[in-house]
């Protein structure tokens, strides 16, 4: 009796031992999708600003109290314009003074030359005086163009697009008081990683999406690379022109991305269905693992180029040991796609 019992033990451990390793060994569970076409575009991003192709910022050139200011904003100037005026007390007491110092000089030479005609001073006694003459008038002369730094002048024709400041207010060599330009064309400026830019050309289609126009995708094109780039910010300026019908607006911010590629019809798998540069395809109970060339890469969808066709089915997070050749079960009843 003592002996049945330990074989009847026996026979029960080993069949235990069988079935935990059937547990073990049981294929993984997995979720499959099927390979399936769509567009896939590759792009660089960036962001910029949108602003006139023709356009100047106009600020004094020294500190001073606006005392004047001109056209409005949405009016049209001329080139040379005056647009504001600063006070330029001091500086026309310093003309009046370097004109009183240059009359009394001259005065001085024509009396020192008429001495000298009748030989009562030297020669060089008369060449000191005309000499002194000269330089007064020089620095009247220069007096007088400072006095035209207390005018702000419209370097270019175009339209007041922007008129900070009061009158009253000091404002520095660092303000800009008027905006000056042309309302179209407009133009984005971004700013591209200098990572990206050796793909960025001219003529390439340029997507833009800005705040002021939610759910809408607006449409430019590069027209131009700035050559230096900014090697603190290790980034490179590239111009976007818009077209003329453009809603945007000056000085409204956008996210612009620029087509390198798109492909309309592109075979998508989900990214995390790509294991360095493979996937797992599904034949039956089993999978077959299979090299893929892969496209534009995107944060849920990959496009491949080759390996795969429409309408196979892979899985779409393999698990970390999943093998070729392994055997996999699908959940119950799961719909793929």
């Amino acid at each position: 009796m003592g002996h049945l019992s330990r074989t009847v033990i026996v026979l029960c451990l080993a069949g235990a031992a069988a079935g935990g390793w059937w547990w073990v060994s049981r294929p993984p569970l997995v979720e499959t999708e099927t390979v399936s076409r769509g567009p896939a575009v590759e792009a660089v991003y960036a962001t910029g600003t949108v602003e006139p192709v023709v356009w100047a910022r106009i600020g004094p050139v020294v500190k001073g109290r606006l005392v004047w200011l001109g056209p409005q904003e949405g009016e049209r100037v001329e080139r040379g314009a005056v647009l504001a005026r600063l006070d330029d007390t001091v500086a026309r007491a310093q003309v009046e003074e370097a004109e009183a110092r240059a009359a009394f000089l001259r005065e001085e030479a024509g009396r020192v030359r008429a001495l000298a005609s009748r030989e009562i001073v030297a020669r060089a006694t008369l060449e000191r005086a005309e000499s002194e003459a000269r330089a007064a008038e020089a620095i009247v002369e220069a007096a007088r163009r400072r006095l035209d730094d207390y005018v702000l002048r419209s370097p270019i024709a175009g339209v007041v697009l922007r008129r900070d400041g009061e009158i009253g207010e000091v404002v520095d060599t660092t303000t800009t008081v008027f905006w000056i330009g042309e309302a179209r064309p407009l133009r984005v400026t971004a700013e591209v990683d200098e990572e990206d830019i050796p793909r960025v050309a001219p003529g390439l289609k340029v997507l833009l999406k800005a705040d002021a126009f939610p759910g809408r995708t607006l449409e430019g094109t590069v027209a131009d690379i700035t050559p230096k780039g900014d090697p603190r910010l290790k980034v490179y300026r590239v111009r976007i022109a818009l077209p003329d019908d453009t809603p945007l607006m000056v000085g409204m911010t956008v996210e612009a991305n620029i087509i390198l590629h798109a492909d309309p019809e592109a075979l998508l798998v989900s990214t995390s269905a790509v294991r360095d540069g493979t996937l797992f395809v599904v034949e039956g109970a089993m999978v077959r693992r299979v090299p893929v060339e892969l496209g534009v890469r995107g944060p849920l969808r990959t496009a491949v180029k080759s390996g795969i066709e429409e309408g196979q089915r892979v899985v779409r997070d393999p698990p970390a040991k999943l093998a070729d050749g392994a055997r996999i079960r699908l959940p119950s009843g799961a719909a793929t796609r």
